[in-house]
This record gives structure tokens, C-alpha cells and sequence, in this order.
């Protein structure tokens, strides 16, 4: 029988790092070497292959530049391999994971997204778990086909699909929750396939479509009680703004101060696209629910639906340089592409 080949990619982060011993100082793992510090990684059966960056990046540092490099690294190995691991910070995995959710059209191979809270070599480490297990989940094949065909998030024991997810937590192993989502699979005595909640992706035949090309001269505005006229109205008048990702209250709700809305009846009619999305971490934009939401939908607010702000921020980057127009645009943002909002 053959067994999956799983490609290890690391971009950066506290998974990476190992502790000196003697000076407690953190250094970058070398990949090369990962079976010698994790031997377990030889009880998997697949045959693992490791890539790294040639520069580690903290997850703060993280851009679309390094979203498109990772993009490159599938594209290129996508038909010498079954699966994709990629390590990776933390703090904006979960940007990173609805990115490539979006930039990968087609894919029918799991690309997961893994990470820790402790370095490697640290005696309570998270990482082993972590790694061993994402691994694993890639490799998961019936008759021969991959099980998982889309971007997922591995965390503390539960498979998340990557789009859905947010980080909950700063000093908690349990870092991500998908609130708005069932878990893909949990890792216990035994691995459980939430088989229902997969992804069903387009045919096998198709081909991947890698999309390089994101926009991000875009806002994000969280709205919260006495926001002030002057400052909102400086963010939507930034020079070559393309986009507007607005937190609102609860189901979509907002102010109906008239400067407020005569703020967002401008923008709507130079056609920029505002996108409503809820400050609670779980729960679902319903425009017009609410006499304050009702005057949203009027105005033409796009609904975010269910969808995480991180989704939000990342659909809209890859929407914009499509060019479509105000109503295609609408259409497709209210539409679920990659599974990333509840149709």
C-alpha cells in the first residue's frame, strides 16, 4: 500500500522554537531534524517532507506578500503531495487559515494549519500534540482519496474548519473556538470524522486555481456607544479606500444618528462596499430584524451573515480585485464560496 506523502511547511512561530537550555533564550527549530526530536512522527503512516521559510515570521508580521508565498509552496507541490501542514503563529492563524480558503480554488487536499502556545522543546509543550496530530488528519485517505479537502485549523485536540474560526485565547492550550460551526474531527482515544460537516468540494477533475491578488486598502471599524463623527468620517474618506468591514451591535444593528447614516448612504453611493458583520463572537447578521438594521439594508449594506470578522476581512480582500460589479459583488459576498458563512 502507499502511503501519503504530507508536506511539513513552516512559516514561523512559538511551534518552531526551542528553549537553550543553559540561557532559556528561544531559537529556530531545525526542520530538518524533526524525526530525531519527535520520534513518534515515525509510528504515522506517511511519509513526511519538510519546507521551510528562509526567515522565520512572527504571526504579527504576518501579510498577504507571505499568504501568497504559502499559496505558491501548494501550487507547486500540489501533485507530488496528498496533504499540507503549515505551522504557524498563533495570533493570526486564523487570518491566515480564511486567506488561503479563498486564494486556493478547487482544492480537494487538505491544507491544515496547526501552531502552539509552548515552543517544542518546552517540558509542557503543546507542540507534539499539535503536530503529530495535524499530520494525521492530512493523511486521513478512503480508497485512496483524501478525507479532508479544504483549509482546516488544528488546535488542542479539535480540527476546525479554518474559516470559521477566531483566537479566544492568549495563555489557554484550548486557543481557538468556531462558534458558529461544528468541529471537523476530535482527537481523543480515537480520531472522530465529523464526516457531516466536511466540505463538499467541487469534482477531483477540476483543477486548482491559486488566486494571488488580494486588496488591502481596506477598514475595519468597530463601532461602540459615542463613536465620533470626525473620526469615522477620516476613515471613510482615506484616499483609495476600496472596502469597509463595519462591527456592529448584535444582529446587525447600529446608530441612527442621521450624520451616521448619511456617512454610509455617501459611501454606498460611490460604491464602496461596507460589509455588516456582528461584535459577538457567535450569532448571525439578520438586517432588518431591527428597526435600527432595517435602515442598513435600505441604505445597500452587504450582510456578513455568520461570518467571523477574520473571514470578513479576508473575503473582501479577495473579492475586490475581481472587479465585479456593485450587484455581482453583493451577490458573491452574500454567498458562501468556501463554506466561511451558513447559506
Amino acid at each position: 500500500m502507499i502511503q501519503p506523502k504530507i508536506l511539513l511547511i513552516y512559516t514561523g512561530g512559538t511551534i518552531g522554537m526551542i528553549k537553550d537550555a543553559e540561557t532559556g533564550a528561544l531559537r529556530a527549530f531545525d526542520f530538518d531534524n524533526l524525526l530525531l526530536r519527535i520520534p513518534e512522527l515515525k509510528l504515522l503512516e506517511c511519509n513526511i517532507e519538510t519546507l521551510s521559510f528562509k526567515e522565520p515570521i512572527d504571526s504579527s508580521n504576518m501579510n498577504p506578500k507571505f499568504w501568497v508565498e504559502m499559496a505558491e509552496v501548494i501550487e507547486s507541490n500540489y501533485t507530488t503531495f496528498d496533504g499540507f501542514v503549515i505551522l504557524h503563529g498563533s495570533d493570526t492563524m486564523s487570518y491566515t487559515a480564511s486567506a488561503l480558503s479563498f486564494m486556493l480554488e478547487n482544492l480537494a487536499k487538505p491544507v491544515i494549519l496547526t501552531g502552539s502556545q509552548l515552543p517544542i522543546g518546552d517540558l509542557r509543550t503543546d507542540a507534539k500534540e499539535n503536530l503529530i496530530t495535524s499530520i494525521q488528519v492530512a493523511a486521513l485517505q478512503h480508497k485512496g482519496k483524501p478525507v479532508i479537502k479544504e483549509v482546516g485549523l488544528y488546535f488542542e485536540y479539535k480540527l476546525y474548519r479554518g474559516n470559521r474560526t477566531t483566537k479566544i485565547n492568549a495563555e489557554h492550550f484550548e486557543a481557538f473556538a468556531s462558534l458558529n460551526y461544528p468541529d471537523l474531527a476530535e482527537s481523543g482515544v480515537h480520531l472522530k470524522i465529523n464526516k457531516e460537516y466536511l466540505l463538499k468540494t467541487a469534482k477531483a477533475s477540476k483543477l486548482l486555481v491559486v488566486h494571488k491578488t488580494m486588496e488591502t486598502n481596506i477598514a475595519l471599524v468597530k463601532l461602540f456607544p459615542g463613536i465620533s463623527q470626525a473620526v469615522l468620517e477620516s476613515v471613510f474618506s482615506v484616499k483609495g479606500l476600496k472596502g469597509i468591514v463595519l462591527e456592529t451591535y448584535g444582529a446587525g444593528n447600529c446608530t441612527t444618528e442621521p450624520w451616521f447614516l448619511n456617512l454610509l448612504i455617501k459611501a454606498s453611493r460611490k460604491k464602496l462596499p461596507i460589509i455588516n458583520v456582528t461584535q459577538c463572537s457567535g450569532g448571525s447578521v439578520s438586517m432588518g430584524q431591527y428597526e435600527t438594521s432595517q435602515k442598513l439594508k435600505k441604505i445597500g449594506l452587504i450582510s456578513g451573515k455568520d461570518m467571523t470578522t477574520e473571514a470578513a476581512l479576508c473575503k473582501l480582500m479577495y473579492l475586490i480585485p475581481k472587479e465585479l460589479s456593485p450587484k455581482k459583488f453583493k451577490t458573491a459576498f452574500e454567498k458562501s464560496l468556501r463554506g466561511e458563512m451558513t447559506s
